[in-house]
């Protein structure tokens, strides 16, 4: 597939088929969102592969998915035949960024203005996305927010922190998000040359 299909393929699913997925793909799929940048090549990134019945219904739980479905949305979360959940590690950037290739002049760790961490953990996240549609499977993204004990579910040390759980299956038909007849944004309301308000030509 090519690369401009697997964007405009691309959206959160939110009902799968009982079909196996091959667990190949699933490597394959993870393989590659283990190459997104990271800060430093910190690689501060970690991927829990949730595939059997009971964890899976367990996380369905922790997310609350009878309030999905008392909203006219289809048991996505435990029909998904797998799960992947997204984590990252503070600590292995604070230990990166302690070697003395990326040291300050005065000996002493960078001060962080933006938490890469997490921006890496959004890269992985959106490569993990892309790389199933690309083995012909769909996706949906569930955020922890409402997790409350996930980390534990899935046995992970502390500073481990999940992020998201991504759900891959066969798609089967859904209910589309209402989000989607916004619309997208036109071009020149985004994308400025130069400095903002100047529209980006086309060519």
């Amino acid at each position: 597939m090519e690369f401009h299909e697997v964007v405009r393929k691309r959206r959160m699913v939110r009902n799968y088929t009982p079909a196996p997925v091959d667990p190949e793909a699933i490597t394959r799929i993870i393989d590659n969102a283990r190459r997104s940048p990271s800060a430093g090549f910190s690689q501060g990134q970690y991927f829990v592969v949730v595939t059997d019945d009971d964890s899976r219904r367990a996380i369905a739980e922790l997310a609350d998915e009878p309030a999905y479905v008392a909203a006219g949305l289809d048991p996505w979360i435990s029909s998904a035949p797998v799960h992947v959940v997204v984590c990252t590690s503070e600590g292995d950037y604070h230990r990166r960024y302690n070697e003395p290739d990326k040291l300050q002049p005065d000996g002493s760790e960078i001060e962080w203005p933006v938490p890469y961490w997490w921006v890496d953990a959004g890269a992985a996240t959106m490569t993990l996305l892309l790389a199933t549609v690309d083995e012909g499977l769909a996706a949906g993204f569930f955020g922890v927010h409402r997790l409350d004990g996930l980390a534990e579910l899935i046995g992970l040390p502390p500073e481990v922190l999940p992020i998201g759980v991504v759900t891959i299956g066969h798609p089967a038909p859904d209910r589309r998000s209402g989000s989607l007849a916004r619309g997208w944004k036109p071009l020149e309301t985004i994308a400025y040359e130069g400095r903002w308000g100047r529209p980006l030509r086309a060519g």
